[in-house]
C-alpha cells in the first residue's frame, strides 16, 4: 500500500515557476514508478509526466516537454515536478500517482494522491 500526499501548489504569474512535491508512505515507494497528472475545470484528467522507479527513465506529455521536469528522491520517498515557464493553460489540480510498472503508470496507476491546486494568472 502506498499513500501519496501532494504539496507545493499555489498561485503564480504566467512565466513563473513552481515545484510540486509528492510525499509517499509505504515501504514499496522505491520500487514504484511515479507519475503526475492534472485536471482543469471541465476537462478530463490528463497525463503530464512519469518516472521509473530508479529515476533514470522519464517521459513527458508534449504540452509540458522542455518546461517541466520530473524527478525523485527515493531516500526521502518523494517525487517532484519542477514547472517552469508556466502558462495560463497549465492551471489545474495536479495529482501524483504510483504503479508497480513504468509501462502502466501513465494509463492505469494503482495509487493516487488527493491533488494540489495550481493557478496561473495572466
Amino acid at each position: 500500500q502506498v499513500q501519496l500526499v501532494e504539496s507545493g501548489g499555489g498561485l503564480v504569474q504566467a512565466g513563473g515557476s513552481l515545484r510540486l512535491s509528492c510525499a509517499a508512505s509505504g515501504r514499496t515507494f522505491g520500487t514504484q514508478a511515479m507519475g503526475w497528472f492534472r485536471q482543469a475545470p471541465g476537462k478530463e484528467r490528463e497525463f503530464v509526466a512519469r518516472i521509473s522507479w530508479s529515476g533514470t527513465i522519464t517521459y513527458y506529455a508534449d504540452s509540458v516537454k522542455g518546461r517541466f521536469t520530473i524527478s525523485r528522491d527515493n531516500a526521502k520517498n518523494t517525487v517532484y515536478l519542477q514547472m517552469n515557464s508556466l502558462k495560463v493553460e497549465d492551471a489545474a489540480v495536479y495529482y501524483c500517482a504510483a504503479a508497480a510498472q513504468y509501462s502502466v503508470v501513465a494509463n492505469n496507476p494503482t495509487y493516487w494522491g488527493q491533488g494540489t491546486q495550481v493557478t496561473v494568472s495572466s
